[in-house]
């Protein structure tokens, strides 16, 4: 078993270096929030003081990773996005009495619509990496796999010449674009014919299935319910090969412009209410199921 350690920068500033009541942790990310039951704050201030002036927010994410976000094409519209984070991104809404419009995009443009101000929020299965907490803000974690699954690698149950990182030489290997998993390929597989950036998790998969790569890095979790869903597919999940966080970065996060610490604080008020409620669990069997008819 492989173990990621991440590290990050301590903080205890607000933005621009100011002290502040609202305050990022020893890690690098918001883990303080606010009851966000009655609605943003009158002394908001920042992206939370605009979100409430436009009376709309604007959440990013990539809509290709079942079950947090993805499309059912029988519907249309707004409606048609669908997953436990885009639940949990309607609720913050609610709470903050305002519109939500999903702002959907590849995933490695999710961040940098944050960083720049494009959108307000990315909600896209995120987990916490130092380079994301240097571009953004990023909130406590809300979804956290049973058993810290973690990242592994997946091949076709066909395909006997692969049985661990040792025997990839020669092979293709692949990886969503600007994800967790394509950073912890980087960093401990160092031999392979080939790496392999593709948009998108169904890319991903579409490769191996295609034979245009031999092995794909990919979220356990994530992976295991598409074997569940397709298993015509013929894939499996080596179980010598995991890579792990260290528990203080584990679980899904959701990002802001670098900064908007009270706007994170709201959303970690939010985060606090789904956790202890067990609402976002809820939503993600839910939507397990829902995205398994879809073959997703």
């Amino acid at each position: 078993m492989l173990c990621a350690v991440l590290l990050c920068l301590q903080s205890g500033t607000g933005a621009a270096g100011a002290p502040s009541e609202y305050m990022e942790n020893e890690w690098n990310y918001v883990d303080g929030s606010m009851d966000a039951s009655k609605g943003i704050p009158e002394d908001a201030e920042g992206q939370l003081a605009k979100i409430r002036e436009a009376g709309k927010l604007r959440v990013a994410t990539e809509p290709y990773f079942a079950p947090q976000e993805f499309i059912d094409p029988a519907l249309s519209g707004q409606e048609k996005y669908v997953g436990a984070d885009m639940e949990l991104a309607r609720l913050i809404a609610q709470r903050m009495g305002v519109e939500l419009e999903i702002v959907p995009m590849d995933f490695t443009e999710v961040l940098t619509a944050v960083a720049e101000g494009d959108c307000d929020l990315a909600i896209s299965g995120l987990s916490f990496l130092p380079s994301r907490a240097a571009l953004t803000t990023m909130s406590k974690g809300y979804h956290f796999t049973q058993g810290g699954l973690g990242s592994g690698l997946m091949i076709r149950a066909d395909d006997a010449s692969i049985t661990g990182l040792g025997s990839l030489e020669g092979k293709v290997l692949a990886a969503q674009s600007g994800s967790l998993q394509e950073s912890l390929a980087a960093e401990h597989i160092p031999v392979y014919l080939e790496f392999r950036r593709l948009p998108s998790v169904q890319a991903v998969y579409q490769a191996l299935e295609n034979k245009e790569a031999d092995a794909v890095m990919v979220d356990v979790e994530t992976a295991e319910n598409y074997i569940r869903a397709n298993p015509d597919k013929g894939f499996v999940l080596l179980p010598e090969v995991r890579f792990q966080m260290e528990p203080q970065f584990e679980g899904d996060r959701i990002a802001c412009k670098k900064g908007e610490l009270q706007l994170m604080y709201f959303v970690n008020g939010v985060i606090d209410e789904v956790l202890s409620s067990g609402q976002y669990e809820d939503w993600l069997t839910q939507y397990t199921a829902y995205a398994a008819r879809l073959g997703l």
